[in-house]
């Protein structure tokens, strides 16, 4: 079997697909092997599937060397809007500030072109004779990158059409149809991502890898949609975004279902259990080769010349922070939270701020403990001491600056770094399980030991007990004031293991949650004092004006936006009536009168 090596670039003997044609979908992909040829064989199967690896459509790839600060998926967060990691300039969608765009956005003919390819293949693929199951390999990573198109546009459109043939110019009628039910899109996928379990190898005991799909990601992929899903129509039920006749609680138990059947399977793990910065040593791999946790990944290669910038940002701010309330999310080290534990050292030093914390804290954030490598070790002063607020291109917005994903390097004006990209882990499935029976009131001790236990042996934590969790008071209130005690804690659990790794507006928006976590909110970072009047070691002086031009909260907490106007006074301005969903162009409806925009949006 060939090993995917998944850079951006063509492939040889497949060429990426163009198009010249005025209606989405209605295109033939060209490839330089001839139509009569590429479907002959499993290994023509695979040279076509190959192409899907490769779309920016489909999976996240960034090798940003420019002026964005991306760091792979660590500052998606930041870029989304999240109230976790903020940005240097606030979020205008979550400020309600989109306007119904007149094309684009998503919906344009060019968007749907990768569900194009993928229905070429499966008009084609049974042309092909040879090893059934190779054969069925091939279609089960098609279903798989089928699953990410339309997983996609779920989340920024709500219901889309459904597509499962190929498409000709005159086949107006289907072209030309209403949007699906997200329910019955949902319902499709997972049918298909039913058969693309069965069809997909397992990675094994040995966790090997070659490059390609395997049957563990395909199920982590079936249980993130149908967590996404299923929480989406609960917590949207009764309003425009939901579901008519439908709570959601089947695809919530199918979430379950999945993730219970991939735990059972044996073949995944949590990497580094009990080691000395166990979990920060997750994400700062250029390879996941062995890793008994990541499942699917991307990796560079700089002698093929494809790398990343992403340690030139990472060792700096990124244009993002850790926010106040990301920080004051995580635990003591005796389990409780800090409006409830004795242990809290409170936050007017990063040392404090981590001290006797859940130490995925310290490894999630820079600190200035003399442990922090900011700086390749062969270099002079390596140790973090400051955030980087005087670099201004790549600053740090907050004061918690972020260190998760950090690879220290000499390299970093050259953009040559090979950070490998994560897409699944483990550690994903098993706060899915949680979640979705904590979503069903079947969340008992046993299955809290199968999951949030194992994370948190990881980094030696206590382990979650319900009579614990249910004694909780909440002194200055829980996140989510309506909702239990086991459901709080079990999003804080997620809020904590998958910090800045993408995930944040995908959840808040699920759980219908930005009137609660956005509408209204005034991001904050961490105490601006620390960094005032006399400091040891002497900083620059770039850094003392700078902090000079820093402003704070009544209470003494970085205000990143004090001088963003449209923010600074009422937070941000989301609307809840309209901003859980993107608009559809006005275009796309003249095109076609069947098509009706989201809510909101008319």
């Amino acid at each position: 079997m060939k090993k995917v090596w998944i850079f951006l670039f063509a492939f040889t003997g497949l060429l990426w697909v163009s198009s010249c044609s005025d209606e989405f979908m209605d295109r033939v992909p060209e490839n330089s092997i001839s139509d009569g040829a590429v479907w002959k064989t499993p290994n023509d199967l695979q040279l076509y599937v190959n192409n899907f690896y490769n779309r920016t459509d489909l999976l996240l790839y960034d090798n940003n060397a420019g002026g964005s600060c991306n760091i792979g998926i660590y500052t998606i967060d930041r870029d989304n809007g999240s109230d976790t990691e903020i940005p240097r300039d606030y979020n205008t969608h979550m400020n309600g500030q989109t306007t119904l765009p007149s094309t684009g956005e998503g919906w344009a003919r060019d968007d749907w072109a990768a569900l194009r390819d993928i229905n070429y293949f499966f008009a084609n693929y049974q042309k092909a004779t040879g090893s059934e199951s190779e054969i069925n390999r091939y279609v089960g990573e098609a279903l798989f990158f089928k699953a990410i198109f339309y997983y996609n546009k779920l989340r920024r459109f709500g219901d889309v059409p459904w597509y499962d043939q190929l498409l000709n110019p005159d086949d107006t009628e289907l072209l030309n149809k209403p949007r699906d039910s997200r329910k019955l899109v949902v319902e499709k996928l997972m049918a298909e991502l039913d058969n693309a379990v069965t069809y997909l190898p397992s990675r094994g005991a040995s966790t090997a890898w070659d490059g390609r799909v395997n049957k563990e990601a395909a199920m982590a992929l079936q249980a993130r949609i149908a967590l996404y899903e299923g929480t989406w129509e609960k917590y949207h039920a009764g309003t425009a975004f939901g579901v008519s006749g439908s709570d959601g609680a089947a695809f919530i138990q199918k979430a379950a279902n999945v993730t219970d059947a991939l735990i059972a399977l044996g073949t995944c793990d949590l990497d580094n259990v009990g080691a000395p910065n166990g979990y920060q040593n997750v994400f700062n791999k250029e390879s996941y080769v062995g890793s008994k946790e990541v499942m699917f990944w991307r990796q560079y290669n700089s002698s093929l010349g494809i790398t990343n910038g992403w340690s030139d940002f990472s060792t700096y701010g990124a244009l993002t922070g850790l926010s106040k309330s990301m920080v004051e999310s995580y635990l003591c080290d005796d389990g409780k939270p800090i409006d409830e534990s004795s242990q809290y050292q409170g936050d007017a030093t990063l040392l404090d701020v981590v001290a006797n914390r859940d130490p995925r804290l310290k490894q999630t954030i820079y600190v200035n403990d003399s442990a922090h490598v900011q700086f390749h070790p062969s270099q002079p002063n390596p140790y973090f001491v400051y955030p980087s607020f005087e670099v201004n291109d790549k600053l740090c917005v907050t004061g918690y600056q972020l260190y998760k994903g950090h690879i220290p390097s000499v390299n970093l004006t050259g953009s040559m770094n090979q950070n490998a990209l994560i897409y699944f882990r483990y550690a994903e499935a098993l706060l899915i399980n949680a979640e979705a029976k904590a979503e069903l009131g079947t969340l008992d001790q046993p299955a809290i030991d199968k999951t949030i236990k194992l994370l948190r042996d990881r980094v030696s934590m206590p382990n979650m007990t319900l009579s614990e969790v249910n004694a909780l008071t909440y002194p200055n209130g829980k996140e989510f004031p309506n909702l239990s005690n086991i459901i709080n804690e079990v999003r804080r659990e997620r809020k904590v293991e998958l910090a800045a790794e993408g995930f944040r507006v995908d959840d808040i928006f699920r759980w219908a949650a930005a009137e609660i976590l956005i509408k209204g909110k005034l991001p904050k970072g961490a105490k601006l004092a620390q960094w005032q009047g006399t400091l040891v070691p002497d900083p620059s002086q770039a850094f003392k004006d700078a902090v000079a031009g820093l402003a704070a909260d009544a209470d003494g907490y970085i205000f990143p936006y004090a001088a963003q106007q449209a923010i600074a006074s009422t937070g941000y301005n989301f609307n809840p009536a309209r901003d859980y969903l993107r608009p559809i162009p006005t275009d796309q409806i003249v095109l076609n009168p069947k098509l009706t925009n989201n809510p909101g949006w008319q």
